[in-house]
């Protein structure tokens, strides 16, 4: 049965009491959490992978770029299960595969198996990010910003528990068994999927009739809509870009012993950011200047890694990560901002699609840049591209025009 939580706010119901009110940000906030924990359990396991699978380079490379590939070619279809089933109960059944997807993960016993579950992993995110917008507009239709900043704070935080935990905590608890790690972890996202699914609001009857299509495909002729993809690739294609060619620039620099504290600065920069932007994401999401000013610190901080030496490369590493996650915030808040309640789903989906595929192609051309022209920094020149995107496009978006 239908859930409408796609085309019925709940705030159409009345006030939120402040009970439901907590709920509904408790609930977002720990869906977020379910949208990376599953996947970033494994980074800290891959030398026992390694060992454990006989895994070559290119089987962890790949195994790295399939969850982008899996966001940019599901997130289309995901909007349908939205449109038929409502929003609520896409993102049940999307955190539900995650979880067992991951827990089969543990039975693999080649590259082949590791693969396979890990797209059917990639399939269950894929299927969660374009539920939660609407869910967003369902729940807190007056609260975008803080709703936002809520499952995305949450997103940001599982992302350094199950990195930072993975190895001295929950390794220790699984007897140093990679494969019971991952099921530990796959069991958080079952758990948060019980309780999004018991707990979560119901919204009330719908204005749409039961028999009308769904609506889900992304209108591709809405020149906005390609706008928010864009922005929201190039804040994507920033941290994976940074993510995959830091360490090895720091090598060719001879500073291999940053390698590490920088990768945690970029990291856990975000967080404060996305504690920041609880409070003020409200305000500031349909303001350009919000994002010219993400988007230059971003070039300020691209430019401190590469014009600077020694532990300054750390700081800028940080800085630029911080000013990563306001973009990351104010951008993800776009698609309940900007369209109609029945609309959320395609437009979200539609930003993804277009998102992860520049996540996708803008390392391969850093990549490319730094081989063809055997210069390091060249690696990093898509990054500042993406940066100044960031600081320009928004001047050309209408935040008060809802999409078609």
């Amino acid at each position: 049965m239908n859930d409408k939580s796609v085309t019925t706010p709940l705030g159409s119901q009345g006030p939120l009491s402040l009970r439901v009110f907590l709920l509904c940000l408790g609930l977002l906030w720990i869906a977020g959490a379910a949208l990376r924990m599953p996947m970033l359990a494994v980074p800290p396991l891959l030398p026992l992978i390694h060992v454990d699978l006989d895994l070559s380079e290119t089987d962890i490379g790949i195994l790295a770029g399939l969850p982008s590939l899996v966001f940019a070619a599901a997130s289309v279809p995901s909007s349908l299960l939205i449109a038929r089933f409502g929003a609520k109960a896409a993102l049940v059944w999307g955190i539900l595969l995650a979880a067992f997807a991951a827990a089969a993960r543990a039975a693999a016993v080649d590259a082949a198996t590791l693969f396979a579950t890990t797209v059917a992993m990639a399939v269950g995110i894929a299927i969660m990010q374009p539920s939660l917008p609407p869910i967003v507009r369902a729940w807190l239709p007056d609260r975008i910003g803080l709703a936002t900043a809520a499952y995305t704070n949450g997103l940001l935080v599982g992302e350094v528990l199950a990195v930072s935990l993975t190895v001295p905590l929950v390794l220790r608890l699984a007897d140093g068994s990679w494969r019971g790690a991952v099921i530990f972890w796959s069991a958080v996202v079952l758990l948060i999927a019980l309780m999004v699914g018991f707990h979560g609001p119901r919204p009330g009857a719908t204005e749409t009739a039961d028999d009308a299509a769904p609506k889900w495909w992304p209108n591709w002729r809405d020149g906005r809509l390609w706008q928010l993809g864009l922005l929201f690739g190039s804040v994507n294609s920033i941290y994976f870009t940074t993510n995959a060619f830091l360490p090895d620039y720091l090598t060719y620099l001879g500073s291999p012993e940053l390698v590490s504290p920088s990768l945690t600065a970029l990291n856990t920069g975000q967080l404060p950011a996305s504690f920041i932007m609880l409070a003020l994401a409200g305000r500031l999401m349909g303001r350009p200047l919000a994002y010219a000013v993400a988007g230059l610190l971003c070039v300020a901080s691209l430019a401190g890694i590469l014009l600077m030496s020694g532990y300054w490369i750390v700081f800028w590493a940080g800085m630029i990560g911080f000013a990563n996650a306001i973009a990351f915030v104010l951008i993800l808040a776009l698609p309940p901002l900007l369209s109609a309640p029945d609309d959320v789903h395609r437009t979200a989906a539609g930003m993804f699609t277009i998102s992860y595929s520049c996540a996708v192609l803008v390392p391969i051309i850093g990549g490319l840049a730094w081989d063809a022209s055997e210069i390091a920094m060249a690696a990093f020149a898509p990054v500042g591209v993406c940066a100044l995107v960031i600081t320009a496009l928004p001047f050309g978006i209408d935040f008060h025009r809802r999409l078609a």
